[in-house]
This record gives structure tokens, sequence and C-alpha cells, in this order.
């Protein structure tokens, strides 16, 4: 449990200076698993994940001048940025954006919910924290629903792709995310401003993004659409801009094991926008898998925090 969890009440998400950015963030983040259906199809995935950062670096560096933040972070500190764009920036979202050919976004979602299982196993691994025979039994529990809600996605295939491709494609971005997650958690990362850090780390990985983008899908594209430019906008500025320095702030007030249950609101706003945009049908297998998913995510969350 760390510090900032100790000290705090059980209603400490009812304050007005967290739960309104805790609700902001999860709101634009369960938003987004949508919108990044816009942006893929008729554009290769790539590039729209180069303009999407492409727009969101020279945002993060504008914030971190206006917060007064140095962005002198040392050649160790750029080392670990240049890993985090990567992971976080590259792999990621290049995995993501392949898995919603096959999936739909509310269900890549939920499968992202487990991100909190390989970060406490690498967390274990690289950092030493311990894992808790509760956690692993709330995982489990999660992994059942989840496997419940892919079968019944697998029995509508409602893109018509690939639901098999789709799992791989989900599953290496969520460990691609965890991998960064775990190393901005080091000593080095520790001791930088967040905004200053994530600044790097977007610049450096825009640049890979843009060098796959060419190398994978050929020169430029640039839709005619303003919907497509419209999404690009909100998933940088709004997806990653506000979003980003929103959710480590309320890490940082509330500790790290009451913030990822942010990620709960996430998957219920995902899969609502899910059922009434994209027209995700329901079945009594996937409401089980979902419940499953849900409530094994939260067993798992309060082991952790314990």
């Amino acid at each position: 449990m760390t510090q900032a969890e100790a000290g705090d009440t059980p209603h400490t998400l009812l304050r007005p200076q967290i739960a309104l950015p805790f609700i902001l963030v999860a709101l634009i983040w369960g938003s987004t698993w949508y919108v990044i259906t816009g942006q893929i199809g008729d554009v290769p995935a790539s590039w729209s994940i180069a303009w999407r950062f492409a727009l969101a670096t020279p945002a993060m560096f504008i914030i971190a001048l206006a917060m007064g933040k140095s962005l002198k972070i040392g050649k160790a500190g750029h080392m670990l940025a240049l890993m985090i764009g990567l992971f976080q920036f590259c792999l990621n979202f290049n995995f993501v954006y392949r898995a919603e050919l096959h999936l739909t976004s509310g269900v890549v979602a939920v499968m992202f919910g487990l991100l909190m299982v390989p970060n406490v196993f690498f967390g274990r691994i690289f950092l030493g924290q311990r894992v808790t025979g509760r956690f692993i039994a709330g995982s489990l529990v999660a992994l059942i629903g989840i496997s419940m809600l892919l079968l019944h996605e697998a029995r509508l295939s409602p893109l018509g792709g690939d639901v098999g491709l789709g799992v791989l494609l989900a599953i290496g971005g969520i460990l691609a995310a965890s991998v960064a997650n775990v190393i901005q958690a080091n000593e080095t990362g520790a001791k930088l401003p967040m905004v200053s850090l994530l600044s790097w780390s977007l610049l450096y990985g825009t640049i890979i993004d843009f060098a796959l983008a060419w190398f994978t899908a050929g020169p430029p594209v640039f839709p005619d659409r303003w919907q497509y430019w419209a999404g690009i906008a909100w998933l940088g500025l709004a997806g990653s801009v506000v979003t980003f320095p929103l959710y480590y702030t309320i890490v940082r007030q509330i500790g790290p094991g009451r913030a990822a249950y942010n990620s709960i609101l996430v998957i219920t706003v995902a899969m609502l926008i899910s059922t009434f945009i994209e027209g995700y049908e329901w079945s009594w297998l996937a409401g089980g898998g979902a419940a499953l998913a849900l409530a094994g995510m939260v067993l798992a969350l309060r082991a952790r925090k314990t």
C-alpha cells in the first residue's frame, strides 16, 4: 500500500478535486476506443497513429513549459523516454489499432482491463513487488469472463474479421503497454517530472511511428474526410495530452491502487458506446462474461491495494 493510499479515507474518490478528473479521464479514454475505429480501414493504421502523436507531442511540450517543468531529463532520462516511446506510443498503439480491425472496440477495451496482470508480474520480476493469492484469484475470474466475451464475439464476428488474430494483436498491445508502465516506475522515472518524461517519450515515439508507417505503408496518407481529422484531434489532444497529466496527478494523490479503478469506468463507458453506436449484440454469455470480468478486476485490484 502506498503512503497516499494508507492515509486516505474510503471516501477519497468522492472528493470533487479527485472525482471530477477521475470521471473526466474515464469518459475520454472510454470514448477513444470507439474513435479509433474511424481511424482505420481506409487509412493505414500506422499513419493514423503517426498523425495522432504528431499533434500530441508539441502540445505536451507546451503543457510542460506552461507548468514550469524543466525539459532537461539527463542521459538516463532520455534512454527511458526512448523505451517508453517505443513500447507505449509505438508498439502498444500499433497493436491496438490493428486489433480493432477484428474485434469491436468495447471488447478490446475489456481485454485491456487486464493490463494490471502483466503489470504486477513484470513488477514482481523487475521491481521486486509482491503478488498476492487474491490478486491471482481475481485475475483468473476476470480471464474467465473475458474468455466468455471473446467466445460471444467469435460467434457473431460482426466485423467479419479474424477474432483469433484480433486477440493476439490485443495481447501484444497489452504486453507492450505493460512494459512501458513498469519501466517508467523505476528509479530514474520516479525522479523526473511526469509531463517532461511524457513529452520526450511522445517525441521519440512519434519519430519511430513515422519511420514504421513509411516502411510498412509507404508515403504519408492524407484523408480528405473532416471526421478523420476531428478524430485525430480528439485522440491526440483529449485522449493523450489532457488525460495523461490528469491521470498521473490522480495516481500521485491517491496512489496507484485506487487510481487503477479508473480502468473499470473506462471499460463501462467503452462497452456502452460499443452497444449504442457499434450495435454490439448482448447475450447471456456476453453479459455473464462482462460481469465476471469486472468482478474479477475489482477483486484483483482490491488485493493489489492491500
